[in-house]
């Protein structure tokens, strides 16, 4: 099999050369530093990751040019997941297990395709991490995967009726799922690039149960 070209997007590899995959859906800012260090986490603790730039280079922080370039991908959604599914394809290709289940995580703007492709894509996808993100009126019931969720107390982003809806669109699917909400933190708690919202023990917290789930057995 001809080896994949790699999409745009950064890949982190583990010491080891080798681990399973694990693709990185970035928020509205785009591919900037916190993705890249979530990625060099991931191989840190012996995944392969890659997130990619679904912006093509464009990063901000600020919001108002985030809601706009967030809004090109909706305004055409073909082009991102069909960008999210190269990528995935790229990721399994990388790890020399080309039809093996990969994991996804996915923050915010990034939950919202994670959610979308674990379900366009399930025979792949055997685990989903999202970040404060939900994708409202998803049907799971061809799900295979098992899903993690991580959400702040306080989300001026993400209204509470809507992770509930998730969680029990989820549950009437019959999909494994952990949704936890942590007390004091608002959107972006996770991202240290945001002083405003960061907090450092609920995104701690975050990870290691992220670790935890991604090293478990594959869902069936």
């Amino acid at each position: 099999m001809t080896p994949a070209q790699q999409p745009d997007g950064y890949l982190a590899m583990p010491p080891t050369g080798s681990g399973n995959p694990v693709l990185v859906l970035h928020a509205w800012w785009g591919l900037n530093d916190t993705i890249r260090a979530v990625c060099d986490r991931l191989a840190d603790a012996g995944f392969v990751a890659f997130a990619p730039d679904l912006y093509h280079g464009q990063v901000t922080d600020d919001i108002a040019e985030a809601e706009r370039l967030s809004q090109t991908l909706f305004d055409n959604l073909d082009r991102p997941r069909a960008e999210v599914a190269a990528a995935a394809s790229f990721l399994a290709q990388r790890t020399g297990q080309p039809d093996a289940p990969l994991a996804v995580i996915g923050f915010s703007l990034g939950a919202f395709f994670a959610l979308d492709f674990s379900v366009s894509d399930p025979e792949h996808v055997r685990s989903v991490v999202v970040f404060y993100g939900t994708r409202p009126g998803l049907d799971f019931s061809n799900a295979r995967a098992a899903y993690l969720g991580h959400f702040a107390e306080e989300d001026q982003f993400e209204a509470q009726e809507d992770i509930d809806a998730l969680e029990e669109a989820l549950k009437r699917a019959g999909r494994p799922v952990t949704f936890y909400r942590y007390s004091g933190t608002g959107h972006w708690f996770f991202e240290p690039e945001r002083p405003d919202a960061f907090n450092e023990a609920a995104a701690q917290l975050a990870w290691e149960r992220t670790l935890e789930f991604l090293r478990q057995p594959a869902n069936e």
